[in-house]
């Protein structure tokens, strides 16, 4: 895959990211833990398509961003502001993210609707009577989340990310374990901590204006102990769609499935 790292100065991030085929461009956002390369399964198969940008999310996989980056939605949608003008991409943007991968893009598709083509949702979250799940407690607990950090283990890693996606190998999982380190886990902190769903109450009428104009897709892994399938309707998406048997890393359990779902509603 094709790889870049840019300095975004004005955010004082620098992002690594991939950017590989060319055509329509589609901007692919990840979730926590994870990066850019979660993509990697469903980008090989629309690479030769479209233009396909995906991002390691400040403070993720490699790209760097510091203690006093702001998580606030406005901030982290300035964000894929700074990285599209990077990148010199002006046309509309075919926008598809997962889990924390939502707040930063559909954030920004609120602030700037003239530049989304088609969005595509996957098990992400975006409503302010979300309950948080048992570990995103703990780590928005002071000395608790910081605690429970230094105390992760491979075997503990490990049945957790199999409990929310049942059908990810265990290859898969160590690919996302070797990359926990001391900037992820600060990152994780600050991340669940700065992220309220009280905030999405001024985001979810707007959101809901913006779907009912622009092609809008879910795909929605149901096995998810983290997001409720219920949330999948909710978007008010023309298309949704169910995986009954697929968890809350849809996007790797099941690439082949999911790319199809986007060639099909992409072109």
């Amino acid at each position: 895959m094709k790889v870049f790292d840019r300095n975004l100065v004005a955010l004082d991030v620098k992002v690594h990211f991939v950017d590989e085929g060319a055509g329509s461009p589609v901007l692919f956002l990840h979730g926590f833990p994870d990066c850019g390369d979660m993509w990697s399964g469903i980008i090989s198969r629309l690479r030769g398509r479209f233009r396909c940008v995906a991002p390691d999310l400040p403070g993720h996989g490699q790209s760097l961003a510091g203690d006093d980056f702001d998580l606030s939605l406005e901030n982290r949608s300035r964000f894929i502001d700074a990285l599209l003008e990077d990148l010199g991409i002006q046309a509309p943007i075919n926008l598809i993210v997962h889990d924390h991968g939502g707040p930063y893009g559909l954030a920004w598709a609120v602030r700037h609707p003239e530049k989304v083509k088609r969005i595509v949702i996957t098990n992400t979250i975006f409503f302010s009577d979300y309950r948080w799940h048992f570990w995103a407690k703990i780590w928005r607990t002071p000395v608790l989340g910081e605690l429970s950090l230094a105390l992760l283990n491979w075997p503990l890693f490990h049945r957790e990310m199999r409990r929310g996606s049942r059908q990810l190998t265990t290859e898969q999982i160590r690919g996302v374990y070797a990359r926990i380190d001391r900037k992820l886990k600060r990152m994780c902190l600050r991340l669940y901590r700065a992220t309220d769903p009280r905030v999405f109450i001024a985001w979810e009428g707007p959101l809901r204006d913006l779907v009912a104009h622009i092609p809008t897709m879910v795909l929605w892994g149901d096995h998810d102990p983290f997001i409720p399938k219920s949330f999948a309707e909710r978007f008010g998406a023309q298309q949704v769609y169910h995986f009954p048997e697929a968890g809350h890393w849809l996007p790797v359990e099941s690439a082949e499935e999911v790319a199809e779902r986007l060639l099909k509603f992409l072109e």
